[in-house]
């Protein structure tokens, strides 16, 4: 079987301003960068038509390391809808150069259920990310640009800054450092770090700003620190918020392209749902409405983390209307919640599969608290054997959940019809499903204990004493009646990454908090989680290539 990139590369692609024409798009509303991608002006955005097309969410049970497939299975419904007839969009993120380079790979699908051009894709695309980093690193620049001036500045207490530094990549050491030498001319000596650039506030602002207007009035928004005398400072007193949307005027536009069939794709925006809002951009997602009758969507990692956030900051932020729900579950992740090695699943074991039938089952119970009943699509992987599928259609059944197999790695569209039938028919009993989990008048304790409770399974909430005195600053700067975005492990349902399947019983313990003022929501962290990973011991970066010709290999 050939790889990914093998795969992508010997395909037929169709010039960009042909998957226009499919989507009614004139030629002079394209912004080509070169001959198979484009980015798309905000004009083309519907009001109306975002209200009547319909929106179809895919989430996943506990992933393994590698992840269960919830791109590939957006791509590969996507195409299945279109062979249908349903003129059908897929609308997703942006990968990061972090997974690129690290575990996971690239975020491009997978097999027959690709997005193309794969490789550009994968690495830089438009330039979208690079922008971030530069917006936000230009505020890093000015803030310690304020400090230095000693008399003209606004009196910034150098400890109170919660503003890191960005970078694209996974990089552990650069996580905390020292900045600055002192004297006159270095810098005033701080501690400060780098996040990764997906982790920014600015990614997150970007991804739910609906303008130019509305991105420049949330970058003015964002939170910085204190002065010696405690007045809160925040980029727009720093007037730092004009230059920041100048440098995001091309990058708030979304990206077009298409997949291996020819099905219109558009992908925007990259922030990680385990550290922050896990969706692409609100602009995307209206954009994909108003040029199609049917969504395809994707939320980052799990149900817990990804589609609770969707759920209760996008969709509230850009009033969105989901009208069905997929999760994705595979044998080898239900097996490895049940007990088995990674290096093992390959193998046969049933009863490990019904023991991971538990993780499965909260996950559907998640989808449940927000009023759909979600559709399970068994990713099928070519070590999957027919008993295996038949045990997971008998439980999904049995508790009168729909389910479908989803061939589309090995087949494309094809692969996918039964799921894709299943969704169409979900969306007809399903046009007002949706209600958030929380009322924005909730305290922000209350909030984040739903979430813990309702999504983790969690039975307690603690607190350090710092995580405390945050909680209590933020509310008297009176943005209590923010969204919560909690970072937590993708590995675990709880907060410790080596507890497998449906834990119970635990408590989920909060470090810190952080304030993402510009983009509107709070951000308590769990556990260790922390904003700037680190690469593995064999990391993906180590297979990539180029030849003389250009040609790149080790991509998947």
């Amino acid at each position: 079987m050939k790889s990914d990139i093998e795969i992508a590369q010997a395909a037929t692609i169709q010039p960009i301003t042909e998957i226009a024409v499919k989507m009614g798009i004139s030629h002079d509303d394209l912004e080509l960068y070169g001959k198979y991608k484009a980015k798309l002006p905000l004009k083309l955005i519907d009001a109306e038509k975002t209200k009547s097309s319909k929106l179809i969410l895919v989430t996943a049970i506990t992933p393994t390391p590698a992840g269960e497939g919830k791109t590939t299975t957006s791509i590969g419904l996507a195409q299945a809808m279109n062979i249908l007839g349903a003129k059908t969009t897929v609308v997703l993120r942006e990968p990061s150069l972090g997974p690129v380079f690290g575990v996971k790979g690239g975020a491009a699908g997978g097999g027959f259920s690709q997005v193309i051009p794969m490789e550009d894709i994968n690495l830089h695309f438009t330039g979208d990310l690079a922008a971030v980093e530069k917006a936000h690193n230009l505020l890093a620049a000015m803030i310690d640009n304020n400090i230095q001036l000693a008399d003209g500045g606004l009196g910034l207490d150098p400890r109170t800054i919660a503003w890191k530094r960005v970078m694209d990549m996974n990089d552990r050491s650069l996580r905390d450092i020292v900045i600055g030498l002192g004297g006159t001319t270095q810098g005033v000596p701080r501690e400060t770090g780098f996040d990764i650039a997906a982790a920014s506030e600015v990614m997150a602002i970007l991804c739910l700003s609906e303008s130019i207007n509305d991105l420049k009035e949330r970058l003015g928004n964002i939170f910085i620190g204190y002065t010696h005398s405690g007045k809160p400072v925040f980029a727009r007193d720093l007037k730092a918020h004009g230059a920041m949307a100048a440098l995001l005027k091309d990058a708030i536009k979304p990206n077009l392209v298409q997949t291996l069939e020819g099905t219109p794709a558009i992908i925007h925006g990259g922030p990680f749902a385990n550290i922050a809002q896990g969706t692409n951009s609100i602009i995307a997602t209206k954009m994909g409405l108003s040029l199609s009758d049917y969504v395809v969507t994707e939320a980052g990692f799990a149900s817990e983390l990804g589609a609770e956030k969707f759920f209760d900051i996008k969709s509230r932020v850009g009033n969105l209307q989901a009208n069905a729900v997929v999760i994705v579950a595979t044998i080898r992740a239900l097996k490895y919640h049940g007990g088995m090695k990674l290096a093992e699943l390959s193998g046969s074991n049933n009863d490990a599969l019904a023991l991971g039938f538990e993780n499965l089952d909260k996950h559907i119970e998640n989808m449940q608290h927000y009023g759909f009943r979600p559709i399970v699509a068994i990713n099928r992987f070519s070590t999957d054997s027919d008993e295996e599928i038949e045990m997971v259609r008998r439980h999904c059944k049995t508790n009168n959940v729909n389910v479908a197999v989803n061939d589309a790695w090995a087949e494309g569209g094809k692969g996918a019809l039964d799921l894709a039938e299943a969704v169409i028919e979900s969306i007809e009993t399903c046009l007002d499903c949706f209600r958030p989990l929380y009322p924005l008048e909730w305290s922000l304790e209350k909030k984040i204990e739903t979430i813990a409770r309702l999504m983790y399974g969690a039975k307690n909430v603690e607190y350090t004493l710092e995580a405390r005195e945050q909680l209590r600053k933020i509310t008297e700067l009176g943005f209590e009646n923010l969204t919560v975005c909690i970072a937590k492990t993708q590995k675990s349902l709880s907060d410790d990454q080596s507890q497998r399947n449906r834990p119970r019983d635990f408590t989920i313990r909060i470090r810190k908090v952080e304030l993402s003022s510009g983009a509107g929501f709070v951000v308590p962290i769990a556990g260790t989680m922390m904003r700037m990973p680190g690469l593995p011991a064999l990391p993906s970066a180590e297979r990539i290539d180029i030849d003389n010709d250009g040609k790149i290999s080790g991509l998947f």
